[in-house]
């Protein structure tokens, strides 16, 4: 009965594969501008357990010969709808925003992410390992509680549920409101204030749950995290002046730990942002004034940003490139770029490097990932050529040490009518 017992237990615990080393790799570890040549990265049971130059692969391990080519950690996506959208202009196949709920702080993206969409194996292939599902703002300025979410083909999609709380303040949000930007900041006190209330007294009455309600009870509730400093707060918001009413924020809500999203004019009062100790999530393109609140948008808005002191996340805002994580390399490579023209303020290839892998990783929490190094879960990616070079590609992506399908619906398309001979074309094409 004990030898059963044993084989059973045996049966139902997890199977490792044997160790992976990948040898002769340019290792960039977005462990600030340090690059290791002729790198040997071993990985076991999901984790780095070795990194650094020309260490021999253990016995019985797997090798893979990178020839020199370049190895980073894996991208991570913030802002993405990864799992909430399908098709941006189908109502039917967006989760990401309830336009007419009575519900804002409290819906929670983690109920609708869809490991079966599409876009997962996409983002997959252009070496995105983790992402953060964010929703937007629907009928009211807070848009609900943020996933993050693994690309593993194999493992748990949803790593992290409520992991953060976004918010629309600017335009959009006096929008949402009612029409004006003091209309919104009512929206946001009064609900901050009664989350406030309501930790001091659970008992205490800080609204109702009928349609009639302007407070909901369960959206008060859902604020309490981020009242305590234990959830993010996202922000969207884009001129200076929005940018430092954000900022006050901390005085009166000490706990709280925002997070400016997009902040085209950041950069003017990059001083300010970097003393409140606040993290910018924005894009390297932005630099047209299209709308009144994005007058000073800048091209130098990143590097003068880390220059100051502050976190920055490139991520997929929209505009320029759109919002697909496929182009996080591209827009990284360009703040590299911003730097080199006259009078340009751009990033070094090791911080644009961190700005889409490292950086992200810490503002999510996601402290055992963004880094090549001992003990972090091997999220690797190798690459064709230089990762911040637009015609660049990843030839291998492993996942919590797992090497990734490279396939996806489209290049398995590609492949079925590239190989289809003449007479399996459709009569309109040349014969």
């Amino acid at each position: 009965m004990k030898r059963l017992a044993i084989l059973a237990l045996l049966a139902s615990a997890p199977a490792f594969s044997a160790p992976i080393a990948i040898t002769g790799a340019t290792a960039h570890t977005a462990r600030g501008e340090e690059v290791i040549r002729n790198a040997t990265i071993i990985i076991d049971n999901g984790r780095i357990t070795a990194i650094g130059a020309g260490l021999p692969a253990p016995a019985g391990a797997t090798v893979i010969d990178a020839k020199g080519q370049p190895v980073t950690p894996g991208i991570v996506a913030v802002p993405s709808d990864l799992g909430l959208t399908e098709v941006g202009g189908v109502r039917e196949t967006n989760d990401g925003s309830a336009r007419t709920s009575p519900f804002s702080a409290s819906l929670d993206m983690a109920a609708a992410i869809n490991p079966a969409s599409l876009h997962f194996a996409i983002y997959r292939m252009a070496g995105v390992t983790r992402a953060a599902a964010v929703p937007e703002s629907g009928a009211a300025i807070f848009g609900g509680q943020g996933a993050l979410v693994s690309l593993a083909a194999d493992g748990p999609t949803v790593i992290k549920a409520r992991a953060f709380q976004y918010v629309e303040l600017g335009e959009a949000g006096a929008r949402l409101a009612g029409g004006s930007r003091p209309a919104a900041w009512a929206q946001l006190l009064g609900l901050l204030d009664a989350a406030k209330r309501l930790a001091a007294n659970p008992a205490t009455n800080v609204g109702g749950e009928d349609e009639g309600s302007l407070v909901k009870r369960r959206d008060v509730e859902a604020l309490l995290p981020v009242l305590n400093g234990t959830q993010l707060l996202m922000v969207h918001v884009e001129r200076a002046a929005d940018i430092l009413e954000v900022l006050k924020l901390k005085a009166r809500y000490p706990a709280l730990r925002p997070v400016l999203v997009s902040a085209r004019e950041a950069w003017l009062v990059a001083p300010q942002i970097a003393r409140a100790g606040v993290p910018v999530i924005t894009h390297s393109l932005y630099d047209l004034p299209d709308d009144f609140e994005g007058l000073a948008a800048s091209r130098n808005n990143a590097g003068i940003l880390t220059a100051a002191g502050v976190t920055v996340v490139l991520g997929p805002l929209g505009g320029i490139g759109g919002t697909t994580p496929v182009n996080l390399p591209g827009y990284a490579g360009n703040a590299v770029a911003q730097g080199l023209i006259p009078g340009g303020k751009g990033l070094s290839h090791a911080q644009a490097l961190a700005s889409i892998t490292a950086n992200p990783a810490r503002l999510l929490g996601l402290t055992d990932t963004g880094t090549l190094e001992v003990g972090k879960r091997a999220d690797i990616v190798l690459w064709d050529g230089d990762p911040l070079e637009l015609t660049s590609t990843p030839t291998i992506v492993w996942i919590d040490g797992a090497s990734q399908p490279m396939t996806s619906r489209q290049s398995i398309l590609a492949q079925r009518y590239k190989t289809l001979g003449r007479t399996d074309l459709p009569l309109q094409y040349p014969q």
